[in-house]
């Protein structure tokens, strides 16, 4: 993991003071640690049935589409609003000064569906608990989350319910 570690750029005060935003886009651009990233993401995952890898607007989408390939399952976007055509399926969420939405495409999982959730980064854990519960409204079977950087100092991880796994590459 110490390769992946020296790929992702610290930026402070990105996109607002006080902020320090981990950027994924050097792991991006090296082809040989993106795909050990995939292969690390996928691992935990393998042989558990996954049918729809969920991933979450907007770095969410490069990780999930690639672990959706390597999994040999359909990818499903989670987007914040506006972004997909009707009809959608909506859950609101509140953040730490104020509130989100984000949607999904009504059908985009089949009841009782095997589902994946996969995001760049867990922060606070407020977008990846509102996906968790986009993905039960939509009537899937949640199997847990797959992120890439987990910031341990801002308790993220408390927010994650339900006993399903949650698993981080890296703690930074």
């Amino acid at each position: 993991m110490q390769d992946f570690t020296a790929l992702i750029r610290a930026v402070a005060d990105f996109p607002t003071p006080g902020v320090m935003f981990r950027d994924v886009t050097p792991l991006l651009a090296d082809a040989g640690a993106f795909a050990r990233c995939i292969d690390a993401l996928a691992e935990p995952w393998q042989g558990r049935g996954v049918q729809a890898v969920c991933g979450i607007e907007a770095r969410g989408f490069i990780f999930g589409a690639a672990l959706a390939q390597k999994l040999h399952a359909g990818f499903v976007p989670l987007r914040k609003p506006g972004k997909l055509p009707p009809p959608v399926v909506t859950v609101d969420y509140q953040l730490e000064y104020g509130s989100d939405r984000l949607q999904a495409q009504a059908g985009a999982i089949g009841p009782g569906e095997r589902a994946l959730l996969v995001d760049d980064v867990l922060a606070t854990g407020g977008t990846l608990a509102a996906a968790a519960a986009l993905v039960g409204k939509l009537g899937a079977e949640l199997l847990g989350a797959s992120v890439v950087i987990e910031l341990p100092a801002l308790q993220g991880r408390v927010r994650w319910q339900g006993g399903a796994p949650l698993y981080s590459l890296l703690r930074c």
